[in-house]
């Protein structure tokens, strides 16, 4: 293995390929840091420039987007409550906090720090166990999916600031909205007025309107208001100092963000919804999260970023993308000649390795820029609300009418934008919709195929071993609160 890294940095290490990966680099902060664009949208609008390049450039390029889109979604969540990545959704929740009580700053080092470090052990992770690990996820079939997807949606219930019943409550609005479109078995209608919704909602436009046009009534309605103070924080020297207290919380982040990853389907939204939900039933101050905890910020990024690595692993090792932006990877590859799987490391095995190095390299380099531009980032802050609601506005219209070229997106958006602001006066956050669309359409595919598998036997479906497990798991964590709520003294 040492022998196939240093010859694959002598690959990595020459102009064009770092050339490539700065590229990369700079295209992924660009669509993470714009609500609607993603990095399998910035993957697969690069890919079309990478037929006339070599195989370990165009690959490494399009790896470096898929990395650094996680760092720059968490921005506009930070700072005007805007996830430019689905992932990021749950850092909104506590990052957002922390910049309107004016430490902007401290919360863009935290996620920095958290990212990079999450990405970087989860990368050791991935170049140790890569064939390994991998092997585990095929033991995943549909019964193992619904399961996962009901821990994922009991899990909600537990998330952001209120009471678990506005939790549920949102949890509810988002499975209801799932069930707009065609049947995914039978093929069937299902509350379609309009043939724009034959594909369901479009869950971009939804997700730009439930948090950040949303966030743009609140800003209008708060135009006159106190502006939040901003605290100095020298982002770049103190990024160290800033993330210790955090480095158990990072480490256990990382772990369960890299094992989530590993699991085709189930994404870095699950990764950091799950060590999300862990680190806040740990804590010693679980009121704090969702009101600006720095343990719960570190802990979502820290696992997202991670889940992008353990991702790679079926990819590289099975051929098995596990997630929307590894397929459109593998889809870079093949038109290279490569075909991902076993025969990878046998035949070109100075295309994964030179994966691996490019990691190592262009983790640190996305965490200095990340550093180094926080201070100009902050200052975003500091600008008048009204001008800075015209600028997100006009951001999430274009972000949403680009995710498929169509004015329906951008009425989407402001439908749910009017929808988010109402159920924000309710106390509703817009999390455990977005979380529930996410999950729901997993949940009732996984389910429907496990019937029919089993011959409409639920029992069946659900005595699989590790489907029973995790329905265990599920039913432990709505009932936790219950049994915390009695043993409270009187």
């Amino acid at each position: 293995m040492i022998n196939n890294l240093l010859e694959a940095a002598e690959f990595v290490f020459t102009l064009n390929v770092l050339l490539a990966l700065a590229i990369g680099i700079i295209v992924g902060y660009f669509v993470g840091a714009l609500p609607g664009l993603s990095s399998s949208m910035g993957m697969a609008l690069l890919i079309p420039f990478t037929f006339g390049m070599d195989p370990i450039p165009a690959i490494v390029m399009l790896v470096a987007i898929y990395m650094a889109s996680d760092y720059g979604g968490v921005i506009p969540a930070i700072l005007v409550n805007a996830p430019g990545e689905p992932s990021s959704a749950v850092s909104a929740m506590d990052g957002f906090a922390m910049s309107q009580a004016g430490e902007a700053g401290k919360a863009l080092t935290l996620s920095i720090m958290a990212s990079g470090s999450g990405a970087l052990i989860s990368t050791i992770f991935l170049i140790a166990t890569a064939s390994v690990m991998a092997d585990y996820a095929l033991a995943f079939g549909p019964s193992e999916f619904f399961a996962l997807s009901v821990v994922g949606l009991a899990l909600i219930s537990i998330l952001g600031a209120g009471t678990p019943l506005k939790s549920l409550i949102g949890l509810l609005l988002g499975l209801c909205v799932v069930t707009i479109g065609l049947d995914p078995i039978g093929g069937t209608d299902r509350y379609v007025f309009t043939m724009y919704l034959i594909d369901g909602v479009p869950f971009v436009a939804a997700l730009i309107g439930l948090f950040a046009i949303s966030e743009v009534f609140v800003m209008i309605e708060e135009a006159h208001g106190p502006r939040p103070k901003i605290v100095k924080l020298n982002v770049a020297s103190g990024a160290i100092s800033t993330i210790l207290p955090h480095w158990f919380v990072v480490l256990r982040s990382t772990i369960l963000g890299y094992m989530v990853g590993l699991i085709p389907g189930a994404g870095a939204s699950i990764a950091s919804l799950v060590s999300y939900a862990v680190a806040r039933k740990s804590s010693r101050t679980p009121e704090a999260f969702g009101t600006g905890s720095e343990e719960g910020l570190v802990a979502s990024e820290a696992a997202n970023n991670a889940a992008r690595s353990g991702a790679m692993a079926p990819l590289l090792s099975l051929g098995v993308p596990a997630s929307a932006s590894a397929a459109v990877l593998v889809g870079g590859m093949t038109i290279q000649g490569l075909q991902p799987g076993p025969l990878l490391f046998t035949n070109n095995p100075e295309i994964p390795y030179a994966i691996f190095v490019s990691l190592l390299v262009s983790l640190p380099i996305m965490v200095l820029i990340g550093l180094f531009s926080a201070p100009f980032w902050v200052r975003v802050t500091s600008v008048p609300r009204a001008a800075i609601a015209t600028v997100v506005v006009s951001i999430c219209m274009l972000g949403a009418y680009s995710a498929a070229n169509d004015t329906f997106e951008m009425i989407v958006a402001a439908i749910f934008g009017i929808v988010g602001y109402i159920l924000r006066k309710c106390g509703i956050h817009p999390a455990p919709i977005v979380l529930a669309l996410v999950l729901g359409e997993l949940m009732e595919t996984s389910l429907r195929r496990a019937m029919i598998i089993s011959n409409d036997n639920f029992l069946q479906v659900i005595s699989h071993p590790i489907a029973a497990g995790l329905l265990v798991v599920a039913v432990v964590v709505l009932i936790s609160p219950l049994i915390k709520r009695r043993s409270r003294p009187a």
